[in-house]
C-alpha cells in the first residue's frame, strides 16, 4: 500500500457512503483512478466489506461484558467446537482465541444485568469443557474508527550501513 491507498482508505473509513468522485477530489486523483484503486484494495482483501454501525441500546443490548474462559482438555477439537458454538449465540458479538492464562475472551451483550447473569448460568456453567470463566462488565467501549498502516518492525527492513 502506498500513501494514496492509505488516503483513500482513511476517507472510506470516515464515511464509506461518500461518492467515489468526492474521495477522488479529496485525494487529488481522477475518479476512474480512485475507483480502480478501491477495486484493487477489495481484490487484495484490504477492504473486507462495508457495514452499518448500529447503537447496541437500540437493539435492546444495553449491557456489554467480556467473559474470559478457560477450557479443558485443551485440544484442537475442543477449541474449534467452543469457537463454533459460542460464536453462534445471539448475545455474542466476538470470540477471541487467546494465548496466556485465558483461552478465550468473549464479548457479549444483554438487555440488563439479570439477562447477563441468566446467559452465563445457562450457556457457560452447563458446558463441561469450561474449566473456569470470569466476567468483566464494560462501562464504555471506544473504538478507533480510522486506522492507518503501521510502519514495519525495525528489524524487518533491509540493513543499511
Amino acid at each position: 500500500m502506498d500513501e494514496l491507498d492509505t488516503a483513500i482508505l482513511r476517507h472510506l473509513q470516515e464515511d464509506a457512503r461518500q461518492p467515489n468522485r468526492a474521495i477522488a477530489q479529496k485525494v487529488g486523483i481522477a475518479p476512474s483512478t480512485c475507483l480502480e484503486r478501491i477495486r484493487l484494495l477489495r481484490q487484495r482483501g484490504v477492504i473486507r466489506g462495508y457495514h452499518a454501525e448500529v447503537a447496541l441500546p437500540a437493539l435492546n443490548r444495553s449491557v456489554q461484558a467480556m467473559v474470559a474462559a478457560t477450557v479443558r482438555p485443551l485440544s484442537r477439537e475442543v477449541v474449534a467446537e467452543f469457537e463454533r458454538s459460542v460464536s453462534r449465540l445471539p448475545e455474542v458479538l466476538s470470540v477471541y482465541t487467546m494465548a496466556g492464562s485465558d483461552d478465550f475472551l468473549v464479548h457479549v451483550t444483554a438487555q440488563d444485568i439479570e439477562h447477563l447473569h441468566a446467559f452465563l448460568l445457562d450457556r457457560f456453567t452447563e458446558r463441561r469443557e469450561i474449566l473456569s470463566f470470569r466476567t468483566m462488565i464494560i462501562y464504555q467501549h471506544l473504538t478507533n474508527q480510522v486506522l492507518d498502516p503501521l510502519p514495519p518492525p525495525s528489524g524487518s527492513g533491509s540493513v543499511t550501513r
